[in-house]
């Protein structure tokens, strides 16, 4: 692999790294610092100096037990997205270069996660930053923004003029859903819980909102469309949900994130697809150009530093977090 170098002078990237990682799975009380070997760099790879980790549920469920490929080997950094520099290339890598500012998802990645100074992973799961974000707020979007835009653009297809729903829009993934769909010509009714969660949502874009703890919410779905709703990107499970797609019109669209409990019941006459956000040069190419015309706003719910992993992870028990928490690593 190669080293970073600057002027005439080329830094050693280190032979050990602290990371928050967990030894057995539990509570956020579990999440502590570690010194860890950096992780093997293959050909493929990228070595990325992390500045900034998203922390989202998926990270808890890893934490507590859940994993999408088996059995987990300890000590267990977690983190599958952020931003940083990059540090080292494999030797097959033509597409970056050390210095590079980039941002990555690599989904439940068996070199370790991104709650560390150092992640590896490989080169197609990262893409460099668009101009106009910094590393803070790239860091914070890769899954979210993944998983947004390819449930606006790929699942659920959204056209010009078009009436949508976005059930969960206050958060992190449902935050930039409602600004693609918003940048694809669609109206946009948003779903999001409490008076400072519509708040969040107006000043985003949305054409109505509506508090989703509120019994009404499916009288404003019909207000908002009433001849039907066209699309319905569900983020969150629940009564309030199924009482948003009681005003999806025949032939309509629901879809969702794999993970979404409890799930978007069956209805004749609806189509309802289950996706997965997916990390590629593609996907990122088309998260790149979305960026650069939607110029999105990225909340930051909280920020917290390496060491504070665990209140980051205790935060995000609490619930109602309005966009994305993010762990500062440098």
């Amino acid at each position: 692999m190669s080293v970073p170098t600057r002027g005439s002078a080329a830094p050693t990237v280190p032979k050990t790294m602290r990371a928050a990682a967990i030894d057995r799975f539990g509570g956020p009380e579990g999440l502590s610092i570690h010194s860890l070997p950096l992780p093997e760099l293959d050909a493929s790879d990228i070595l990325i100096a992390v500045d900034t980790a998203g922390a989202g549920g998926w990270d808890a469920d890893m934490r507590e037990g859940w994993s999408p490929s088996g059995r987990k080997r300890f000590p267990l950094v977690l983190g599958s997205d952020g931003s940083g520099v990059v540090a080292a290339v494999g030797s097959r890598i033509r597409r970056f270069k050390t210095g590079d500012q980039v941002y990555a998802f690599a989904w439940d990645n068996p070199k370790g996660g991104f709650y560390a100074e150092y992640v590896a992973v490989p080169a197609e799961t990262a893409a460099h930053i668009p101009g106009q974000l910094d590393l803070k707020h790239a860091g914070a979007i890769p899954v979210t923004g993944l998983t947004a835009l390819q449930g606006i653009d790929d699942a659920l297809h959204v056209k010009k003029g078009e009436t949508v729903i976005i059930h969960g829009a206050a958060g992190g993934v449902g935050s930039l859903a409602l600004q693609f769909a918003k940048l694809r010509g669609a109206r946009v009714l948003a779903i999001a819980s409490g008076e400072d969660g519509v708040a969040f949502v107006r000043r985003l874009g949305a054409d109505m909102a509506a508090d989703g703890r509120c019994r009404d919410v499916g009288d404003a779905a019909r207000r908002f469309a009433p001849d039907g709703v066209d699309a319905l990107l569900a983020l969150a499970g629940g009564d309030a949900l199924e009482r948003c797609l009681e005003a999806v019109r025949d032939g309509g669209r629901v879809a969702y994130p794999n993970g979404v409990e409890p799930k978007p019941r069956k209805r004749r006459g609806i189509e309802i697809i289950a996706y997965d956000g997916t990390a590629g040069v593609r996907e990122f190419e088309h998260l790149g150009r979305a960026i650069e015309e939607a110029k999105p706003k990225i909340q930051i719910a909280g920020e917290f530093a390496l060491a504070d992993a665990s209140k980051a992870h205790e935060r995000l028990a609490a619930g109602h977090v309005l966009g994305k928490i993010v762990l500062r690593i440098r």
